[in-house]
């Protein structure tokens, strides 16, 4: 007995792709059932970002913190690995977009990841917080279960700067945000509480730096932490493509990670 499978029908192909996000058709462009005609010269690019992921309109305190955020994390210069690959990329003949691909590709959990992380880490001290403990207390037994798992605390501390220059101004809209009734201050509240765990009895603090900050802006705002990667990958990629556009009119030709006159050092066999 033949089992074969009817053949598909055009309902079945449309569905296969259903979408809520856009709806393409001929003379016809909307974006979450907004007319892109109405959304051109009207809405932000952060708005517009907002608008795609969340599937409605931001307000304004919402969508000036969300860009405070991706203006923040645009570019660290060729000491990022992003930066870096992207240049080389870009003198290797690959094109530009290629070279901004190249420095994207390069945004993984270790260069990139840290703002998901540390969603997760304020999540964790703003549950024991809402069950009960104390706010110093819910930070300092999530330190010690994070730390007893790994040295690294997603979010704090940054191996160039001993007070990210970026961090007063993003937690500062964060706070003016809260006194504005935007959001309501837990995660900001749990990160503050961190950075005090983190400085008792030292003599250097551990600050939080530009992936704790957004990670705090990301889930006041009530992004799921995988976005926060996403989103970082949006703010990123502005710099890379500065950067690689820049390298592209240098002259250089098969660019290395370091100039010709300094050389590896050798090492003997294992």
């Amino acid at each position: 007995m033949s089992h074969a499978r009817p053949d598909p029908t055009v309902r079945d192909v449309s569905d296969w792709w259903s979408t809520s996000v856009s709806r393409i058709e001929p003379n016809r462009i909307e974006l979450r059932g907004r007319p892109v005609q109405d959304l051109i010269g009207s809405i932000s690019f952060a708005g517009i970002i907002w608008l795609m992921l969340r599937g409605e309109t931001a307000t304004p305190g919402q969508e000036r913190l969300l860009e405070a955020a991706l203006v923040s994390s645009v570019d660290h210069g060729p000491h990022a690995p992003s930066i870096a690959v992207a240049r080389m990329a870009a003198t290797c003949g690959i094109g530009l977009n290629n070279a901004v691909a190249t420095g994207v590709n390069l945004l993984g959990d270790v260069h990139g990841g840290a703002g998901e992380q540390c969603m997760a880490l304020l999540a964790d001290v703003r549950r024991l917080h809402q069950q009960g403990a104390g706010l110093a207390t819910a930070a300092e037994t999530t330190v010690g279960a994070w730390q007893a798992r790994s040295k690294y605390l997603p979010g704090f501390g940054h191996r160039f700067h001993s007070v990210d220059p970026r961090r007063d101004p993003l937690l500062g809209q964060v706070e003016q945000a809260v006194s504005d009734g935007v959001v309501d201050g837990s995660y900001l509240h749990a990160a503050q509480a961190i950075e005090r765990v983190l400085a008792a009895g030292r003599t250097r603090p551990v600050p939080i730096n530009i992936d704790g900050c957004t990670a705090v802006v990301y889930a006041e705002l009530g992004f799921p932490p995988p976005l926060a990667r996403g989103l970082f990958v949006l703010s990123r990629s502005v710099g890379i493509l500065a950067h690689a556009w820049e390298e592209t009119g240098q002259g250089r030709r098969n660019k290395g990670p370091m100039p010709p006159s300094i050389l590896p050092t050798f090492t003997e066999g294992a």
